[in-house]
């Protein structure tokens, strides 16, 4: 046995870290959700990372925001896309408000009303890009406590689909 060195704790850390809350579907363990906000082909535009007891429209704003220009060889640059569509976790006044404020038609599923069958077509493009994301191991199960760690390997991820887009030529 070695005595304890000063400073040194009297035993294991606390789990969990940085953005992250009891996920109502796994038993109230400590989670977080990665949000991606993507193009038609499943291009990501931007990321966000969140606690998973976090409603996910509460941060569309700040991934609308997050968008980058896209440059284009005449006139001005466009800086947003035309339409967004989303899930029925996106179904919220402010949701809607956001986008037009940004002069974005925000095609939101309405809960109660709309089928998640309507959605299907547009659906799968962000599922595909998650699953791809799911292949980095690192990004499948979350073992970072700092969350700025967590989202710098999200945005790494993100970066090497992109790579991966432009060597296959689009």
């Amino acid at each position: 046995m070695v005595p304890r060195q000063p400073g040194q704790p009297h035993g294991p850390g606390k789990k969990g870290g940085e953005v992250t809350g009891p996920n109502p579907t796994d038993r109230g363990k400590a989670g977080s959700k990665q949000q991606v906000l993507v193009e038609r082909r499943g291009i990501p535009l931007s990321v966000g990372l969140s606690a998973a007891n976090c409603a996910d429209c509460r941060t569309l704003a700040a991934m609308l925001d997050a968008v980058q220009p896209i440059t284009r060889p005449l006139g001005r640059p466009r800086k947003r896309p035309d339409r967004l569509h989303a899930d029925k976790a996106y179904d919220a006044a402010h949701c809607r408000a956001a986008c037009r404020q940004r002069g974005i038609t925000p095609r939101i599923a309405r809960r109660g009303r709309d089928s998640s069958e309507r959605l299907g077509p547009y659906r799968w493009v962000v599922e595909r890009t998650l699953g791809w994301l799911a292949r980095y191991r690192r990004l499948r199960v979350r073992d970072e406590r700092l969350a700025d760690v967590h989202l710098a390997f999200l945005h790494l991820g993100c970066a090497l689909i992109c790579l991966n887009f432009w060597v296959d030529g689009f």
